[in-house]
């Protein structure tokens, strides 16, 4: 066998994957993980991309989805958003039209949006896998919490409900194992974090780790809201996430679930080993914040 026999073959064998919300939270560890997978050429979809591509645009959506055969898909601003399961419907039908093999979708926990935006996914004709998530450990170190962490106040409309902070490292080595590998077709994997936390549980543990005083304070849905538009955010958008938040934050999602190990053989990683690598990375000594999902 010559060596341009041996590139053709590895060529076919080879796996081009799509990673939508590429450089978010959960997309740049999965875009990172499938890199050192090798043999998967990775395709990052983004606003930014070459070629670009915009969820509220179906004109961008052939030219990325041309020769994929996985699919990441993370749907912005939220699933839980009108309308987000009728687009998401139609991007996974054309994506199956276009010959894409396997989605795999993350999604809300707890959210009725996001169980409609899945059956669209799993009636698209794919080998679908469902990565269904509620709140991320990162949320604290690398979204819109990590300042409230750094100013001392982590204002929610939460109560005292407990949430199982999931880490968004096991989120990307399911959805990698999901993109790539056999067994887990046609699987929902609902994954939290190997305990709950409340809150204010989850303050003090913060309070240690970063050495500042840290306090969780609990805010009605409408002041949540418009705190939200005090610090610039549109106010229909605002009055989304407010009741979102207050509504997945009622106690549906207090219970722990099995989701990465049934995935994976093995445990989440705990909310405070997770923060303290946060720390030792020197996540709230850092000026800017890394967006996304």
């Amino acid at each position: 066998m010559t060596a341009d026999t041996v590139n053709t073959a590895n060529e076919k064998n080879s796996t081009t994957v799509l990673v939508l919300g590429g450089t978010g939270k959960t997309g740049r560890r999965v875009v990172s993980r499938l890199r050192r997978r090798g043999n998967v050429e990775v395709r990052v979809g983004s606003r930014s991309g070459r070629p670009r591509f915009d969820w509220t645009e179906e004109s961008t959506w052939d030219e990325v989805l041309d020769g994929v055969d996985a699919v990441y898909v993370v749907y912005a601003p939220d699933l839980g958003a009108p309308g987000a399961d009728e687009v998401m419907g139609s991007f996974a039908r054309r994506a199956v039209a276009l010959g894409v093999r396997r989605l795999v979708l993350l999604s809300g926990r707890g959210e009725e949006g996001a169980a409609r935006a899945e059956r669209a996914v799993r009636t698209s004709g794919a080998e679908w896998t469902v990565v269904r998530c509620a709140w991320f450990v990162q949320a604290f170190s690398e979204d819109f919490l990590r300042d409230a962490v750094v100013d001392g106040t982590i204002a929610l409309p939460a109560g005292e409900v407990p949430e199982p902070f999931v880490d968004a490292d096991d989120i990307a080595d399911v959805a990698v194992a999901a993109l790539l590998d056999d067994g887990h077709a046609g699987r929902v994997y609902e994954l939290t974090g190997p305990r709950a936390l409340t809150f204010a549980e989850a303050a003090a543990e913060l309070s240690e780790v970063t050495g500042r005083e840290v306090r969780y304070a609990p805010v009605p849905e409408a002041e949540y809201g418009a705190m939200l538009v005090e610090h610039g955010l549109p106010e229909v958008e605002a009055t989304f996430l407010a009741e979102l938040f207050s509504t997945v934050l009622d106690g549906r999602n207090a219970h722990l679930t099995d989701g990465v190990r049934e995935a994976l053989g093995r445990p989440p990683r705990d909310f405070g080993e997770a923060v303290r690598d946060a720390a030792a990375q020197g996540a709230w000594d850092l000026a800017t914040v890394t967006p996304g999902a």
